[in-house]
């Protein structure tokens, strides 16, 4: 009997070819690595700007006139949107709250709790927002232009520091107004109120403004004060920041204008969070 050998071939399996996933891969590794390495840069650059506005800030060569210059345009801009914002704040607080507290006999207690309410959160936190909106915005497209036409290097070249006459004024000019303009929109949020309550109602402006502030303490003012300056300087900063550090280009404008916007919008919230922790811890 003949054996007959079939030559049996070895069956070697066909591993996948990983080298577009490994193209893939590095690639998005180099994106996401370009993208942290971006934010840290920005953060470096702007703690470096923080640095040079706070040491030109207790320079001997203070720009008084143009600090001055800057209060007024800040306050006088912004006076008739905080107005309008407050009286609105004050007036839609007490009407949305009317009706639930009448629910439980409790209509007594809507002065103190919209005083309460504006006081210590809502009118610190919509005022700074806007103030972002507004001032933030104003600040970055000015400096952004300033920066495109070279009127910043040619305030180099004439021996003018523009740290201290374009930065440092503006950031202690809005950390001074804000503070001022969230008074006054609680102010007004308050008469809001009382313009609210009668209108399905009738209580006396002085009997409206002895219940709202027998709620109010020292110690729930003070908090929202002081944060309200912490409010201004991060306005004032982010906004001659994105402007001072604006690019080339009519474009540059825009953007810095956007993002000052962006910026401090998001800080305002987060401040205010870490400001509401903290004084919750304290107190």
């Amino acid at each position: 009997m003949v054996k007959i050998r079939v030559p049996v071939k070895k069956i070697i399996p066909k591993l996948p070819d990983l080298s577009k996933h490994v193209i893939k891969l590095s690639e998005k590794t180099l994106k996401e690595t370009q993208k942290a390495n971006a934010f840290f840069l920005e953060a470096g650059n702007f703690f470096l700007f923080l640095f040079s506005a706070t040491r030109e800030a207790f320079s001997r060569q203070f720009e008084f006139k143009e600090f001055l210059r800057q209060c007024y345009q800040i306050g006088n801009k912004t006076l008739p949107l905080i107005s309008v914002t407050g009286l609105i704040m004050g007036l839609v607080l007490t009407i949305q709250s009317r009706p639930v507290l009448a629910d439980f006999g409790a209509v007594s207690m809507l002065p103190g709790m919209v005083a309460l309410s504006i006081i210590r959160e809502m009118g610190p936190v919509i005022t700074a927002l806007i103030c972002a909106g507004k001032i933030g915005s104003g600040m970055g497209a000015e400096l952004g232009s300033m920066k495109v036409t070279e009127q910043i290097d040619a305030m180099e070249v004439s021996a003018t520091n523009p740290m201290r006459f374009l930065v440092v004024t503006r950031v202690l000019a809005a950390t001074l107004m804000i503070p001022i303009l969230v008074l006054y929109a609680d102010a007004l949020g308050i008469m809001g109120s009382w313009a609210g309550a009668n209108i399905k109602g009738s209580v006396s402006f002085t009997l409206f403004i002895s219940q709202a502030f027998r709620v109010v303490d020292f110690m729930d003012f003070l908090p929202a004060v002081i944060k309200t300056f912490f409010f201004g300087a991060t306005i004032g900063l982010i906004g001659t920041y994105k402007g001072y550090t604006a690019g080339k280009g009519t474009e540059s404008v825009g953007r810095a204008a956007n993002s000052a916007v962006v910026m401090a919008s998001l800080l305002v919230i987060i401040i205010d969070l870490i400001a509401v922790q903290v004084t919750d811890m304290l107190l």
